[in-house]
């Protein structure tokens, strides 16, 4: 008999935990057989396995992404593994859903709080995980929308000044897809705009063209790439004959805001 009740002990320990059979068994003998102790013991473990695999790379991974339910808010979070395989582990995923939670909840200081339960994940997965970053939309009069691709690696959040039905969640899955930099051009930074004037520059004269006709592409390749990185200049996914600026201007509303996310981006 009690055989059978270490088992059910070791079987409980495992399931509040996700940590293997024999690393049950040993907490729960070190802790004389008290699941609650035996669990006191696991996090203090899973503290330690956590410091020593902090140095370890994580670019895999996968958001989180959530929006309120009378949509005056937003959140999205990027949660890092080492591998994709670990990203697609349950209890990985539901940390995840738990992070935005509490960024929608409290801001994106609110994953301070999620240390203990990080280190019990990478107790259980055996890998290091990070909560990366995450971040709120909140609008005063104006909607919030959102779109999370299939793959769980990459979705934005949008802030429009007014509710546009069915395009808040469109220019969130055109934002997702084109990848614009900024809103507006006059948005963009001034050190990003000299940087690609520069590269222009060089590239046209290499062509050995006169400076009136260097200056003449320069100028060309840079309407392009602002119309390329402003979301308002760019043609819109479902409708190419149109910008998104003019979409919404059209709809009676603007896009103040957003925030897009791929895992792993700018991860060396």
């Amino acid at each position: 008999m009690h055989a059978m009740v270490d088992v059910a002990k070791i079987k409980e320990v495992r399931e509040r935990t996700g940590v293997g059979f024999g690393d049950c068994k040993k907490a729960l003998e070190e802790a004389d057989w008290d699941i609650e102790s035996a669990l006191d013991v696991l996090r203090k473990q899973s503290a330690v396995k956590a410091a020593k695999r902090a140095d370890r790379d994580a670019s895999e991974g996968r958001l989180a992404l959530k929006i309120s339910d009378d949509g005056s808010a937003g959140a999205i979070v990027e949660v890092n593994s080492e591998t994709d395989f670990a990203a697609r582990n349950e209890r990985f995923v539901q940390f995840c859903e738990r992070a935005v939670d509490a960024v929608i909840a409290d801001g994106p200081e609110a994953i301070n709080a999620l240390e203990k339960d990080r280190n019990e994940l990478i107790s259980a997965i055996g890998e290091n995980i990070s909560i990366r970053r995450a971040e709120r939309l909140v609008s005063s009069g104006g909607v919030v929308a959102g779109y999370l691709h299939a793959t769980g690696t990459v979705g934005a959040i949008v802030e429009l000044s007014s509710d546009a039905g069915e395009l808040n969640k469109n220019v969130a899955m055109h934002v997702t897809a084109e990848n614009p930099l900024v809103v507006n051009a006059g948005e963009l930074p001034q050190d990003v705009i000299d940087r690609e004037t520069e590269i222009f520059t060089t590239q046209a004269k290499e062509t050995g063209k006169p400076d009136r006709i260097v200056e003449n592409i320069v100028r060309g390749k840079l309407a392009k790439f602002k119309a390329e990185s402003c979301l308002n200049e760019q043609q819109y996914i479902w409708d190419r004959d149109q910008r998104v600026g003019a979409l919404l201007a059209a709809s009676g509303t603007e896009c103040r805001k957003f925030v897009r996310y791929q895992v792993g981006e700018g991860i060396a």
